[in-house]
């Protein structure tokens, strides 16, 4: 079975400068838990990876994160959809851990856990950090423009080669179909 990474903040659901701290406040972006589904049934397992410094800022704990990803499995479950894990980084950017993006351990883990070599697995970010990461652990990065995806597109070095996408839906069309666009 293929694996497929997500981040969730910008590619599954509605971002926030202010953070998403509260169950009430997670809005799906309009298709992506639908194109979760689609992985799932074309025979994809799905994970998240996701930085999550509101936690290490004090602005939510893990009840609050936890609310979050039991409401976002249990949307998805009503599409018929799943996640097979769901990978965070709790820490800020000045406590120096292996696992925040864009440094790789958070991928590494998940690549250790499913017992799949990374090499070429699809990673959906919104951030140049997202894109970092997967490229630190050879994976097939790619850009959604979601979130602060447009502002990132327009970062990305040239020469990279990052397909890039208007939204997950987009990104999942692509990879069900095999059409690069």
């Amino acid at each position: 079975m293929r694996l497929v990474i997500l981040d969730r903040d910008g590619v599954v659901n509605e971002d926030s400068d202010a953070y998403v701290k509260s169950a009430g406040e997670w809005r799906p972006i309009a298709g992506s838990l639908e194109a979760i589904a689609r992985l799932n049934h074309a025979g994809y397992r799905v994970v998240i990876a996701t930085n999550q410094s509101g936690i290490a800022r004090g602005l939510f704990g893990m009840e609050e994160l936890n609310a979050i990803h039991q409401r976002l499995h249990g949307e998805l479950a009503r599409l018929g959809g799943q996640l097979d894990g769901i990978y965070f980084c709790p820490h800020g950017p000045e406590d120096g851990c292996a696992c925040r993006k864009p440094l790789p351990g958070l991928l590494h883990e998940i690549g250790a856990r499913h017992s799949t070599d990374l090499a070429a697995v699809p990673t959906v970010g919104d951030s140049l950090r997202d894109i970092e990461a997967a490229r630190a652990v050879g994976a097939r990065p790619i850009l959604v423009r979601t979130g602060k995806g447009r502002a990132t597109e327009a970062r990305i070095p040239k020469g990279w080669g990052i397909s890039c996408f208007d939204d997950l839906a987009a990104a999942v069309e692509s990879l069900v179909t095999g059409d690069p666009r």
